[in-house]
């Protein structure tokens, strides 16, 4: 019987890890560092899919434009190169969005005053709307996702994650 590593069930994944592991016997590997990592993606994909098809889904936004319009609305009006930063994509892909979310008038594209080049981003009046509406409700499917951790817990994911991303962005 095939197991899956993406199984919502706990027993299914540890059975999928010691099948790998078997697999992989003999040679080596990091086994842990692997399942750390493995299960890392799994949490964002299944929070992201879950955030997607739920709450963003309502108001037809994919996780990037959700995060375009969340960066603009903590941070104000921003060089497009930062809002693809902040939102780990591509500037050609971050085109795609901004497109999209101006023919919805949730953004506005500003023009650099010294350089053609260079492009600003800012939310229009209904994104501002919009992302202050639908954040709590984002907001209340994190709490939903964490609920059976600790505070403590939380914060020490947290605190663990960061580690992680400083890891590898600094490599």
């Amino acid at each position: 019987m095939s197991r899956r590593i993406g199984s919502a069930s706990s027993a299914v994944v540890l059975q999928a890890e010691k099948d790998i592991r078997a697999r992989l016997r003999g040679q080596h590997f990091d086994f842990t560092a692997m399942s750390a990592i493995s299960n890392v993606y799994r949490a964002g994909t299944a929070v992201r899919n879950h955030m997607e098809r739920t709450v963003l889904a309502e108001y037809g936004l994919s996780w990037v434009a959700f995060t375009v319009l969340w960066v603009l609305w903590i941070w104000g009006p921003q060089e497009t190169a930062h809002v693809a930063e902040e939102a780990g994509v591509t500037k050609g892909t971050l085109t795609g969005v901004i497109k999209t979310l101006q023919s919805r008038k949730m953004v506005r594209r500003l023009p650099h005053k010294d350089d053609r080049r260079r492009v600003s981003v800012e939310l229009t009046a209904r994104g501002e709307k919009l992302i202050a509406e639908l954040f709590p409700q984002f907001n209340a499917h994190e709490r939903r996702a964490v609920n059976e951790l600790s505070i403590e817990e939380q914060r020490q994911l947290a605190r663990l994650l960061r580690k992680i991303t400083n890891s590898v962005i600094n490599t």
